[in-house]
Formats: C-alpha cells, sequence, structure tokens
C-alpha cells in the first residue's frame, strides 16, 4: 500500500492500484476543466462503495476542501453537489453560473452521500442525432462531464457503430457497391441501427466511418476513465438488402416501418447465421472496444414480430440473447421498452411476459423508457422480475418547448424505489429523444440520483433559482411559481405525451392541428403571461445571469409561439368571412409575428440554425460530403424523410434562421394562393398547394445556404421592445 500526495495537481489519499491512481487522475482533470482557477483548493481521495454502491464524500483537511467517492463519477458527483450548496453555482446546457470567489467556502462538518441506485442510465438512440449528429470531441467531452457531475454512470454509447458493422459486412464478402444503399445518412443512424430504415440520406462516405470510429475510441476511453460503464450495441437481425441473394437460403422477414421509406430485412434468429453473426460482432466490437458486457438491442422497434404466440416470442427473445451470449458469456442486455409502451395492442401480457422470461432474470436489463408518462412497469409486474430503470423521456424530435411533468419528476422515482411491487428497481435515468431544452427538468431528475426520498419542489426550485441566477429575486420566485403550474404541469386525467409545437412550425393550413405540428398545450396560454411579465420585471436584479437571459428569451418565445394559434384562427375565420381586409390585416400580423420571433431568438446561440448546419459542414473533407451532410441537417429538422414523408415537423425547432428561411416563405406562399382564391371568388385548392409545398421544401433542403453562427442584437433591448409591443395585443387576445 502506497500513500501518493496529490494536492491540486498532487493526489493526496490512500491508493492500493494503478487503476485508483488513473481514474484519480482523470477525475482531477475533470475538475480542472470546471473550476481551473480554483482546482488547487481541492483535494481528491478514494473512499470504497457501499452496498455496491457509489458513494461520496465532502469535507476539509486544513484550508483545502476534500472530494471523496469511490470513482471518478462519484467524484464529480461531489463536485457539483458541492458548487451547488456551498457556491450557489449551476452548469446547464443552457446557461451557466459558475461565478466563484477567490477563496472558496470550507465546508463545516463532513457530508456523505450514497446512491440507492447501482444505475444511473443516459441517452436515447434518437438524442444521437436529434441532438448529436455532427458533435465533435471538444463537445462530446464537455457532455461526459456533465453525465459525471450529474451522477450518470450507465451511458448508451453507439458513435460509430456503422464501421464496426462495415468491417464485419466486409468480412462477409460484401462489396462496398453491396453496401451503399445499406448504411443511411448521418441524421438517421438512430433509425437505421434500430431496423427502421437502410439508405437515406446517403452513401455514407467511409471516411466518416473511420472519423467517428475514432471519435467513439475516445468517447468510450473518457467515459470508462471516469468510472462509467457504457452500454454498446449488439445485433438485432438487421441486414443489407444484399443479403437476400448473397445469401439466398437465409430465413429473412421484409419489413416496413411504414414512414415512408423502403422495406428493410430482419433475419430471423431462427437461421444459424443470426448467432454466427452476432457472435461475430460483438467479438469485433470487443476487440476494437473493449467491453463492460451491457449490449442494447431492440428487435421490435415499431415494427411487430411476424407472430404474436407467447410460445414463439419467448423462443425468438432466447435466441437473441444467446447471439450475446455466445460472444460474451457475462453479456446482459439492455432492452429499451418502449415496444411495450408504443404497441400495446401487440404487447399484452401474455406477450411480454414470454418475450422477457426467456431470458435469466441477471442477464437482462428493462428500460421503462417513459415512465414519467406512463409507468409500464406498474402493468407488466415490474416486468416479471427483470431489473429496471425508472426513466424520464420528456423531450421528442428534439422540438424546442416549454415542458414536463416536474412534479412526478420530484416524487415518482421515489416512491417506485420504496413501492414492495416495484420489484428489481435498480436506477433511474434520462432518455429524452433531444437535449438542450428545458434543463429545468433535467437538474431535477438527476437531483435524485443521491436521494431516496421525494423532493420538495417547493424548497428544491428556490435553491435551483438562486443557483441558476446568482440571486432569489421575488420576480424570478414568482415567474417559476408560474411557470411550475403551467408548463411543468400535466393534469393527472389529461393524456399528454410531449410538448406542444407552434402553428407557425406546420405546414401552412388553415387547420389548428396538423400532423405532427400538434398545437394543444397542457394549460391555458393565458395563464403563461403572468410569467412573463415577472421575467422582465426581474431584469435589473438578474440581468448579467447567463441562465436567466436564456429563460428570459425562452419564455418570451413560447409566448409569442402560442399567441401565433389564436392569431392564425383569425387568419381562418376572415378566410372563411371573404373579409380580405381583415385576412391582409391579421396575415400581416402573422408574418411581423415570426420575424419578431425570428429577432428575438437570434440574440442567444441556443436557438441559432446557423451552428447546426455550420457543424455538418465541418464534417465533411470535400464539398461532395459537405453539400450531403448539409442536406441531412436540413432534411432531419423540417421533412424527415423525402417531400411525402408523413414525419414532416416531427423534429421540427424554433430557431432563428429556420424560422426567417424556412417557416415565414411558407406561410406567405400560402396567404398570397389564399388571397387569389378570394379575388377570383373560389375555394383554396388546398391539395394542389400543399403539392406545390412539398416540392419547395425539397427544393430548400437541398439548397446550399450559411446562416449566421453568432448572435445578433441586443438581447434585453430586443426582449424588452417585443414585451412592449405584444403584452396588451395577447392578453386581447385571451
Amino acid at each position: 500500500m502506497r500513500k501518493i500526495i496529490f494536492t491540486g495537481f498532487i493526489f493526496c489519499g490512500i491508493v492500493t492500484t494503478a487503476a485508483a491512481q488513473n481514474w484519480l487522475g482523470d477525475a482531477m482533470q475533470l475538475l480542472q476543466r470546471i473550476v481551473p482557477q480554483h482546482s488547487k483548493q481541492f483535494i481528491l481521495e478514494i473512499v470504497p462503495k457501499e452496498n455496491d454502491k457509489d458513494v461520496f464524500e465532502i469535507d476539509r483537511k486544513g484550508n483545502s476542501i476534500v472530494l471523496r467517492g469511490n470513482n471518478g463519477v462519484a467524484v464529480a458527483s461531489a463536485l457539483y453537489y458541492y458548487l451547488n450548496e456551498f457556491c450557489h453555482t449551476q452548469i446547464t446546457w443552457n446557461g451557466v453560473n459558475m461565478h466563484l470567489p477567490a477563496i472558496l467556502p470550507l465546508p463545516k462538518k463532513r457530508i456523505h452521500k450514497n446512491t440507492p441506485y447501482e444505475y444511473r442510465y443516459y441517452l436515447n438512440y434518437c438524442t444521437f442525432n436529434y441532438s448529436m449528429s455532427w458533435w465533435d470531441w471538444n463537445r462530446w467531452e464537455k457532455e461526459i462531464d456533465w453525465m459525471a457531475l450529474h451522477g450518470i454512470n450507465m451511458p448508451l454509447s453507439i458513435t460509430g457503430e456503422e464501421y464496426t458493422w462495415y468491417l464485419v459486412y466486409k468480412e462477409m464478402g460484401f462489396t462496398d457497391a453491396e453496401l451503399a444503399n445499406f448504411f443511411c445518412g448521418p441524421s438517421y443512424f438512430s433509425w437505421f441501427w434500430m431496423g427502421n430504415l437502410d439508405g437515406w440520406g446517403g452513401p455514407l462516405p467511409l471516411s466518416w466511418m473511420k472519423n467517428h470510429f475514432a471519435l467513439q475510441q475516445k468517447i468510450i476511453a473518457r467515459e470508462r476513465a471516469l468510472g462509467m460503464k457504457p452500454v454498446l450495441p449488439a445485433f438485432t437481425g438487421h441486414v443489407p438488402a444484399a443479403f437476400k441473394t448473397k445469401f439466398p437460403n437465409a430465413k429473412l422477414k421484409q419489413t416496413n416501418w411504414t414512414n415512408g421509406f423502403a422495406d428493410t430485412y430482419i433475419l430471423d434468429s431462427e437461421d444459424p447465421m443470426f448467432a454466427q453473426i452476432g457472435k461475430h460482432f460483438l467479438q469485433q466490437q470487443t476487440e476494437l472496444l473493449g467491453t463492460d458486457h451491457l449490449y442494447s438491442a431492440d428487435t421490435f422497434n415499431e415494427n411487430e414480430p411476424p407472430g404474436s404466440e407467447p410460445e414463439f416470442l419467448g423462443k425468438l427473445s432466447a435466441r437473441v440473447y444467446e447471439g450475446m451470449r455466445q460472444a460474451d458469456t457475462a453479456a446482459i442486455w439492455v432492452m429499451q421498452g418502449w415496444l411495450f409502451y408504443s404497441d400495446r395492442k401487440f404487447w399484452k401480457e401474455p406477450q411480454t411476459e414470454a418475450l422477457l422470461n426467456a431470458v435469466p432474470n441477471n442477464k437482462m436489463i428493462v428500460l421503462d423508457l417513459a415512465t414519467e408518462i406512463e409507468p409500464v412497469w406498474k402493468r407488466t409486474r415490474a416486468f416479471y422480475g427483470k431489473p429496471w430503470i425508472w426513466n424520464m423521456l420528456n423531450n421528442f424530435g428534439g422540438n424546442t418547448n416549454l415542458f414536463g411533468r416536474m412534479e412526478t419528476v420530484a416524487t415518482e422515482p421515489a416512491k417506485a424505489l420504496h413501492d414492495a411491487q416495484s420489484g428489481q428497481m435498480k436506477g433511474i435515468g434520462l432518455t429524452m429523444e433531444g437535449i438542450e431544452q428545458n434543463p429545468v427538468l433535467y437538474e431535477l431528475m438527476t437531483n435524485n440520483t443521491w436521494n431516496d426520498q421525494p423532493i420538495d419542489v417547493n424548497e428544491w426550485i428556490k435553491q435551483y433559482i438562486t443557483n441558476r441566477y446568482g440571486v432569489l429575486d421575488n420576480n424570478t420566485a414568482t415567474a417559476w411559481n408560474v411557470l411550475r403550474n403551467t408548463v411543468y404541469t400535466v393534469p393527472a386525467n389529461k393524456y399528454k405525451r410531449d410538448g406542444a409545437e407552434s402553428i407557425i412550425q406546420a405546414r401552412p393550413t388553415l387547420d389548428s392541428l396538423r400532423q405532427w405540428a400538434n398545437t394543444r398545450l397542457n394549460y391555458d396560454a393565458k395563464d403563461l403571461l403572468p410569467a412573463w411579465d415577472a421575467m422582465m420585471k426581474a431584469i435589473p436584479a438578474c440581468k448579467n445571469s447567463d441562465g436567466f437571459r436564456f429563460d428570459l428569451v425562452d419564455v418570451a418565445r413560447q409566448v409569442l409561439a402560442n399567441y401565433a394559434l389564436p392569431l392564425q384562427r383569425q387568419i381562418v375565420n376572415a378566410y372563411h368571412a371573404k373579409d380580405s381586409r381583415a385576412f391582409q390585416q391579421y396575415s400581416t400580423a402573422f408574418i411581423a409575428l415570426m420575424k419578431d420571433m425570428d429577432r428575438l431568438l437570434a440574440t442567444r446561440k441556443d436557438f441559432l440554425l446557423g451552428p447546426w448546419i455550420a457543424a455538418a459542414r465541418r464534417n465533411g473533407a470535400a464539398e461532395k460530403e459537405k453539400a450531403l451532410y448539409e442536406f441531412n441537417a436540413k432534411d432531419l429538422i423540417t421533412l424527415w424523410g423525402d417531400k411525402n414523408c408523413p414525419l414532416n415537423e416531427y423534429a421540427c425547432r424554433q430557431w432563428s434562421g429556420l424560422i426567417n428561411d424556412f417557416y415565414v416563405p411558407r406561410w406567405q406562399q400560402f396567404f398570397a394562393a389564399a388571397t387569389k382564391a378570394m379575388e377570383e371568388g373560389k375555394e383554396m385548392d388546398n391539395e394542389k398547394f400543399t403539392q406545390q409545398m412539398k416540392n419547395w421544401e425539397w427544393h430548400w433542403v437541398n439548397a446550399r445556404k450559411d446562416y449566421p453562427v453568432t448572435t445578433t442584437g441586443d438581447l434585453l433591448k430586443v426582449v424588452t421592445a417585443l414585451y412592449q409591443k405584444y403584452q396588451n395585443t395577447i392578453r386581447n387576445a385571451y
């Protein structure tokens, strides 16, 4: 046993293994990234796990702050707890407050925290595209730090998976030509990996595969260095279309996701090649990346199995696991439980029980993927004995809206933990489809990590405001009371999966609801107005806070986005009344509202289209690649697929640049067509117009254009001008 002194850049603790020394070094590097000017005021030490779960302590030695933990995640959690509790600071995607005194305050007594949750899961397949499609190592490094600070120890890690599959299929004799229509473009990997589509947005350059596999190696190395156990992919049966000609005797199922994409091919688990390929893939992956024995595989993501007999489903499930076990006898199947929520008509009790029970309990973990919306564990007898994780999904498509179930997130994980019927609940997690919105929900959910009791939201929100804004102002307290009881409350008797979009994002229509641009709110729009009033009053006290400035814009954005709907209804009424003067008045106001929203959003980088497009193009070496990636970036957030794709607007965003360059021209063309129809005494041909729009949209996603990557306008001046312009108008509208 050796004692190694390291204060600031020197450890101070009892170190018994080289591995411990290594993770302490990585933990210190994280600390230096988070508090570079204050890192020498900290000492890091090791403490053992308790009941095989993570633990941390905060203490003092002389004039130094001691952070103890059993791994890097625990130490990072201790750091964030200290920063929250003692320095009233905060680190979120949308606003950072790290105003620290030169000499940090010392704790008066030792603080000891242990987590009741063995697993703290993070990410959804969809997050890797709706938010992470274009990330480089700098952005990933920040995210991994965020994960560690927030106690995450079980991240889904699938970046670069396509390269491993490329190597596997090349070894099986497939040519590049045969694979060209298999691998999709960078915006669509999530659905390619889940077997929903082939080739869309491609062909994928080999350079992308190699670069992102190298990125994955860095991601995996950092996650493991901090004590995380990444969940890596496994084989689900999805194979190239060329498989049917190369292996004509293979037992294949032709399936279709029904969203406008071509059929994909699934190798039947009964075919001997299924286990062979599954074993080969995991062996190749393990050779390249190592393993923590956790594997994600979702065989029926929004696709039903070919049969519903429980015996058939049980055998199928057992064979999927066997493909993992043959490569790794310690393999644990991590299954997204989305299918039990999204397709409950198929997955009744006999089918669900058969699928799960075919795998030993200690060889599977089930993610209750959207527990805050519907706790599937309650109607499956806690997944029939399987270890499972309580997850918050909250966001779909990376949409821009204020939304969440704050009280549910604060209280239900702990209630489930102590529920006698909850079986083997082993953890909590975040499974949002998109990040970088609603930071309060993610701070609240991860606050459960070191607690086994429900969180008192009344008390928690006070500290959240203080940490975020640097001060607890009466006006911000008023604003957050309104937010908590409007956007962040979903009535128990009202089914609402996710937040609403604005009518401005809908393909222009005379209807209030259209396809994925769903405008139904979970609150009365007028009830949100006092939050904007209070935030405006808080400007003098909080104007220098980054988090406040984001929230000020976000609240104003939501109020204006909501107001678009009653304004659109006035346009519709004027059209039906053939009142051309009123139609012109309201349609002009509607366009002005959209342009004002764009101007508002241009003041925050969080709401810019430009960085999304620029990051996509940076991934390309030659112009052809850059153009392909730009298409992928623009298509995903608008049409989603081709011009007839039924998923259009599923991933819509309220971003500056997107509003002015995409939404505004669409509505302008719509108003021009409607005006012409009224002038000619005809009804507007909606089908003809929609087809014209589809052609225009397709041209837009294929066009080459740069957008601002930096903010424009004085945020406070812009938001003040818009408040003065709209506050009375909106109140009168409601």
